[in-house]
């Protein structure tokens, strides 16, 4: 069963976005990131491209042809999912697919409509029986 973690309080989802697929990528796990759109998505590349100092996390976005051989892929709502490993939801709305991976990362800023959409979303969750985990950001990850 998909392993649920939300990690709250958060004022910009991006660093955060990108240090949890850091470390991601160091384990060696595929990462699948739905944007919630496009702007997103190519500031999450670009991010990417720069972060971490002296390192490279090898992605790309889900519509070029590396796509299925690079362990971090940006993608959209409306894109399938080519690896089932780890999906961060950087959207409002629930993945229909999310059952399919082995864990999922909800990340949950300070905006009032964010955070209501995360509290329908971990309620469903809750609901259905999937392990959940939060954890509050308001101090900063180690």
């Amino acid at each position: 069963m998909t392993r649920i973690d939300f990690y709250t309080h958060v004022e910009d989802k991006l660093p955060v976005a990108v240090q949890l697929i850091g470390k991601a990528w160091e384990r060696g796990l595929c990462v699948w990131v739905r944007a919630a759109d496009d702007a997103l998505a190519a500031r999450l590349d670009e991010t990417l491209w720069l972060h971490p100092p002296g390192s490279f996390i090898p992605h790309c976005r889900a519509d070029h042809a590396l796509a299925g051989e690079t362990p971090v892929i940006i993608g959209s709502a409306e894109q399938e999912p080519s690896s089932h490993q780890v999906l961060m939801n950087l959207g409002l709305d629930r993945p229909d697919y999310f059952s399919r991976f082995e864990r999922l990362i909800e990340i949950v800023s300070l905006d009032a409509s964010d955070r209501e959409r995360a509290r329908e979303r971990f309620v469903f969750y809750r609901d259905r029986g999937f392990e959940i985990h939060s954890h509050n950001l308001s101090q900063p990850l180690s």
